[in-house]
């Protein structure tokens, strides 16, 4: 899967550079809250038992994945709408995304009735296009990159007249995100650490703004995927380089914002940085500890302890679980790799004599100690071992390392030479 890089413009036009002006404060993400009551899920805190007993901290989920668009972005998109004026509102609204944003943007700008057109690279997979057209959007297709789409959002808005909804850099989005913190701290225990996803910074910056006015010893801790450090560039000028394929791709922005920045400067404590195998074993316990279905950026938080466990060990700590709009084919590769690397799946190469029997007696020793074999590949021809000598790969289900361990060293006694596949 490869990442689709976003890039801040914050000055890209009068309003936004006046806008980017405007620092939001506490009280704006308590009026937000107030305003968007009743028109966004007030999602559900919950207690994380199990990844607790895991991890050694007090674990805490906030569910934005169960939005009716599966991400936290409705609640700055809607709180934007409701502060535009009559005129505004008639005109309508544009953003250039091919994620979350778009589709929170038109949901909540078709429950309004205000005209809403989305700027989507011409490289945006099918399924975002339509799901994002099927909420009433009007979608242009311009550029093969996320910079360019948001040239051509821009030039559309002067041409039309609209009001530019940007994905993180504006006051009322950044206030809307920060409700989160709101609901966490109303309906949680007293947090030591909060800890937020970070791509372009709108959500912490929200976030931050209202812990540390309610809650000002709470320590808000951001994570971004390790190859797109931007926020952590931004803030101690380092030129890391940002890019790659990652599956945090809702966080995979090139640039933070401008106005961002400056918020998570003043209160953000900490920013963790993640590595690509910490955020797929983070989904897979997700999905397989708690049943819960996340997208990559949504398990940045929990790989964040599991990159430092010590840090967060007896600690309460509140994870936002910011989304849950992921490819099925991608997360069944995620869930797959996730049991090989756990040795409950593994592919083993065995050498044996090319004579018959031979593949019944390995999967007799394998059954014997309770293997499941599941598929069976026997090579003769490409192979470079001698004559009278051939391979064969079997992929087992087993219940763990140590059992594919035992399994491994009972071939070997038997006379088999056993290699396991790597992962």
């Amino acid at each position: 899967m490869t990442a689709t890089a976003k890039t801040a413009k914050p000055d890209a036009q009068p309003d936004e550079a006046h806008a980017a002006d405007a620092c939001p404060a506490a009280k704006d993400v308590r009026e937000a809250a107030g305003r968007i009551a009743g028109r966004v899920m007030r999602t559900p805190l919950v207690r994380a038992a199990k990844l607790s007993a895991l991890t050694g901290a007090d674990i805490w989920l906030k569910l934005e994945n169960l939005q009716y668009t599966g991400a936290f972005k409705e609640r700055g998109a809607l709180n934007k709408l409701l502060m535009l004026d009559d005129e505004a509102r008639r005109r309508g609204v544009i953003a250039a995304s091919a994620g979350n944003h778009a589709q929170g943007l038109a949901y909540h700008a078709r429950a309004l009735g205000t005209p809403a057109t989305i700027v989507m690279p011409k490289t945006t997979p099918d399924v975002k296009v339509r799901q994002t057209r099927d909420l009433g959007a009007e979608i242009v297709l311009a550029g093969h990159a996320f910079d360019e789409a948001s040239e051509a959002a821009f030039a559309l808005q002067r041409e039309r007249g609209l009001t530019f909804v940007h994905p993180f850099d504006d006051p009322a989005v950044i206030a809307g995100q920060g409700t989160i913190a709101l609901e966490m701290l109303d309906d949680g225990p007293a947090f030591d650490d909060i800890i937020t996803p970070i791509g372009g910074g709108g959500l912490i910056s929200g976030m931050a703004l209202a812990v540390k006015d309610a809650a000002p010893r709470t320590r808000m801790i951001g994570v971004q995927t390790a190859l797109f450090p931007s926020m952590v560039n931004a803030l101690d000028g380092g030129a890391r380089t940002a890019g790659g394929d990652t599956l945090a791709e809702g966080i995979a922005v090139k640039e933070a914002g401008a106005l961002t920045r400056r918020i998570v400067a003043a209160h953000v404590d900490n920013i963790a940085l993640v590595e690509e195998r910490v955020l797929e074993r983070a989904l897979s316990m997700l999905m397989n500890e708690q049943q819960l279905l996340v997208e990559g950026a949504g398990a940045a938080g929990l790989a964040a302890i599991l990159s430092d466990l010590p840090r967060y060990k007896g600690r309460t700590v509140g994870l936002v679980l910011c989304g849950g709009n992921i490819d099925q084919r991608l997360l069944s590769m995620i869930l797959m790799r996730d049991l090989a690397r756990s040795g409950r799946l593994a592919r083993l190469r065995v050498q044996l004599l090319d004579m018959p029997g031979q593949l019944v007696r390995v999967a007799t020793i394998i059954a014997d100690l309770d293997g499941n074999v599941i598929d069976v590949g026997h090579h003769r021809t490409y192979s470079d071992l001698p004559a009278k000598m051939t391979c064969m790969d079997v992929t087992i289900d087993t219940q763990g390392r140590d059992h594919l361990d035992r399994i491994i060293e009972s071939l070997r006694q038997e006379g088999y030479e056993v290699e396991i596949a790597a992962y």
